[in-house]
């Protein structure tokens, strides 16, 4: 990832309204006890949009309509976002809630109705107490909601910390920036989870290339992180690209399209990870490298495996240097490989050499195992498919959390 970090710069204390054009904000409206419960984005013209979704049969509400609002031009100009309740499951009424939101919130903030999207995270199959939540739509334009930190508290669920970046770079000769803003620590798990991801940037680009662009890194980011191995029902992930930068249109065929490219994967991958270093209960966040596989789709199932392996994670948990439980994750992958091949490091520390074991010291295994960062490396030949996925370890706070859910 630190490869084409030279072509940008991370921006200190940046968000999702550092890119000209954008803001955003959070409020309290009673969805939550105390907590901010109410988030919304808003550019102040409208932005070229593309969207990614969870993969789970049973869509939440409000993925219906944000779709629907994408469909219409593929244009967007605010979202609103709340927490608490995920309004899934909830049927006809819950769709049409869903888009009594999204009619209110256009209204308040003055778009169209087709350039506001709606998401909703939190507890499956409850109504949204529409009451409380008009109630708080109303008071979005109050000025002492503005703050894209606001914003990030309002989207979160069971997360311990906010998450949000931004970057910038220089195209054309123009400053062009890329923030974002992400919610997630259960039920996640690749294929999207209980996520939420929001991308701004102020640069020129179509909505054809910008869909295309997300979906290839989403593949590399947001779909390679893993929990729990639950998929949700309302997950998704939006950018807003707004043109502000006034940049030449961004296109594959661009000079310094890479440059682009390669900054707006670095903020999903940043994103995507902090999600997993934030999982439920963790306490270790855990890459998962994979070289050498037949192809870069046999590496991601391999590293999918073996990211998704509950063995794994609470070995890892144990600061326990089992490598064997890594060996039968790959061997379940349903990948073509050769066990001969197969070598396993846990960090520096080369613990499978050619399938078999390789004398190792189980301390230093343990110590490294014990920091807050872990990565497994696999070598399974010399073929060209790499991979990489993030997790983190499993612990006696997750079932504790997730006993408990509800009450």
């Amino acid at each position: 990832m630190g490869d084409h970090q030279e072509h940008f710069k991370i921006i200190k204390n940046g968000n999702i309204a550092s890119a000209k054009g954008f803001q955003a904000g959070g409020l309290h409206c009673g969805l939550r006890k105390k907590k901010t419960d109410l988030g919304w984005v808003y550019s102040e013209v409208p932005a070229q949009a593309a969207g990614v979704y969870t993969m789970n049969v049973f869509q939440a509400a409000p993925l219906k309509v944000t779709k629907e609002s994408i469909a219409k031009e593929n244009q967007l100009q605010a979202i609103i976002v709340n927490s608490a309740i995920a309004n899934a499951c909830t049927g006809e009424q819950g769709l049409q809630d869903a888009y009594d939101m999204r009619k209110q919130f256009a209204e308040t903030v003055g778009v169209e109705e087709h350039l506001a999207a709606v998401a909703s995270t939190g507890l499956i199959g409850e109504l949204l107490p529409m009451g409380t939540l008009q109630k708080g739509i109303s008071q979005i334009p109050e000025n002492n909601q503005v703050g894209a930190e606001k914003f990030e508290t309002a989207i979160l669920t069971t997360d311990t910390k906010e998450k949000g970046i931004a970057i910038e770079l220089e195209i054309d000769g123009q400053t062009v920036t890329i923030g974002g803003a992400a919610k997630g620590s259960g039920m996640i798990h690749p294929n999207m989870a209980t996520m939420l991801g929001f991308v701004t940037t102020d640069a020129n680009i179509s909505s054809s290339h910008l869909s295309d662009t997300l979906k290839a890194i989403t593949n590399q980011s947001f779909n390679m992180i893993t929990v729990d191995g639950d998929t949700s029902t309302n997950d998704m992930v939006l950018v807003l690209a707004n043109g502000k930068a006034e940049n030449e249109a961004l296109t594959s065929e661009h000079k310094e399209w890479q440059k682009f490219y390669q900054a707006l994967k670095f903020v999903c991958e940043y994103l995507a990870k902090e999600i997993a270093r934030d999982g439920e209960g963790a306490t270790r966040l855990v890459e998962v490298q994979v070289d050498g596989a037949f192809t870069d789709e046999s590496a991601t199932a391999i590293a999918k495996s073996i990211i998704s392996s509950n063995l794994v994670k609470t070995a890892i948990h144990g600061a326990d240097a089992n490598w064997g439980r890594i060996i039968t994750a790959i061997g379940y992958s349903g990948e073509s490989l050769d066990p001969d091949k197969v070598s396993i490091y846990l960090g520096d520390i080369l613990v499978v050499e050619n399938g078999v074991p390789h004398p190792f010291d189980e301390e230093a295994a343990k110590q490294y195992l014990l920091k807050d960062e872990v990565m497994i490396l696999v070598k399974l030949g010399d073929a060209n498919g790499k991979a990489t996925a993030w997790g983190c370890d499993l612990s006696y706070e997750y079932v504790r959390i997730n006993a408990s859910y509800r009450t």
